[in-house]
């Protein structure tokens, strides 16, 4: 992945000495771009992708690196973009059930509870909307951008800000009961993980490496586990975000850094159980006794899940800046950056599939469920799959 593209100067302005200074860092001594996405092959597909419906929701992620990811719940798909579109899809037909404009642009969601739908704003506001309708029920103000979904209860609104923050609002409140403030680092990517609400603690990943959990009653830390270990005498090296999705299995969470590892850790008291070195952006995900992750350099990897070493590893996708892998039937899936959705088998790895799903990437997570496959493309395509297995 261009890491040009997701740095962002957080804490103060570093000068650097013209872009050719960051160009030659990704250049080998010849000229050679040693990042540049691999041609794809031609493969013998096992697997095929029938488009069911596709709608279209705002201007996607627009132009500002967001990761706004759909929700699937009783069988609506509640979608949102950056420009501040807001609409519910019936999931089996892609039928529109509703649909709002609100005033304001959108960076993070949708979260939902309780028959609501929850969303962060690039204003700084955090928004709960009735799942009927689409109407404002509720709104508070935060310091900086919310970049992910809001983890809600029956009791907590959790919501975790650009600027290293994490704030639990009591359910209703204007402001919040709680503020956690992490340390950022001078330099850090663009995005935040998304909170896990999980028995009275709120955990987070944060930009200087770290997971933490935080008591929701009392804002006391519970535990807290480093995942990324900052190395390197420049800046640039030491980028640790935890930035992608945390996946929760049971009694452990799956987390992996940028230029860090991917671990697992006891939720209960954020033990570390095994790790890996991995460099990741878009997190992880859980299937086949296997955890998924998907490194920046393209490499996708199936660790397993009981902390063994690796299952299987797949390189025919270097640098072709994958989205997080989303297991469907015996396969997981991914979306690279012009828009090819990879099919890899959860056995071995070899891929089985592919298709164009747009023009653009795909940041967003795929939704899974009942062998259907909900891709939300970065120019605002919703767009729902189901597979076909080749005899």
């Amino acid at each position: 992945m261009k890491l040009w593209r997701l740095l962002i100067i957080s804490v103060s302005v570093v000068t650097l000495s013209g872009c050719n200074t960051l160009q030659d860092w990704f250049n080998s001594d010849d000229g050679e771009d040693l990042t540049a996405p691999v041609e794809l092959e031609r493969i013998e597909a096992t697997v095929k992708l029938n488009k069911q419906w596709s709608t279209s929701i705002g201007d996607g992620q627009g132009n500002g690196f967001y990761r706004i990811t759909p929700v699937l719940e009783n069988g609506v798909i509640y979608a949102a973009s950056s420009d501040g579109e807001v609409a519910a899809i019936d999931a089996i037909d892609g039928n529109r059930l509703w649909r709002v404009e609100l005033e304001r642009p959108l960076s993070g969601g949708v979260g939902y509870h309780n028959d609501s739908v929850y969303l962060g704003g690039a204003d700084g506001s955090v928004l709960q909307l009735s799942a009927r309708d689409g109407e404002v029920l509720w709104e508070a103000a935060v310091s900086g951008e919310v970049l992910a979904a809001p983890a809600v209860s029956d009791d907590w609104v959790i919501v975790q800000t650009y600027d290293g923050k994490l704030l639990g609002f009591e359910a209703g409140a204007d402001e919040p009961t709680w503020t956690f403030t992490s340390d950022v680092p001078v330099l850090t990517l663009r995005g935040t993980s998304t909170p896990i609400l999980l028995g009275n603690n709120a955990i987070a990943g944060f930009g200087d490496g770290k997971v933490v959990a935080v008591d929701v009653d009392s804002g006391n830390v519970s535990w807290e586990s480093r995942i990324g270990v900052p190395q390197g005498s420049s800046e640039i090296d030491r980028i640790v975000d935890i930035d992608g999705t945390i996946t929760q299995q049971g009694v452990e969470l799956f987390v992996s850094s940028y230029q860090g590892r991917v671990a697992a850790l006891d939720t209960r008291t954020g033990r570390k159980l095994w790790q890996q070195n991995v460099s990741s952006v878009t997190g992880t995900h859980v299937g086949f006794g296997n955890v998924y992750v998907t490194d920046v350099d393209g490499t996708v990897s199936a660790f397993l899940r009981n902390g063994q070493g690796v299952r299987w590893q797949n390189i025919e996708l270097g640098y072709r800046e994958l989205s997080r892998p989303t297991p469907i039937n015996s396969y997981v899936a991914t979306v690279d950056y012009e828009g090819y959705l990879h099919l890899l088998s959860q056995v071995d790895g070899t891929i089985g599939g592919r298709t164009k799903v747009g023009g653009s990437a795909a940041r967003a997570d795929m939704i899974s469920d009942r062998g259907r496959l909900y891709v939300y493309t970065d120019s605002g395509q919703l767009l729902a799959f189901e597979l076909e297995v080749r005899e």
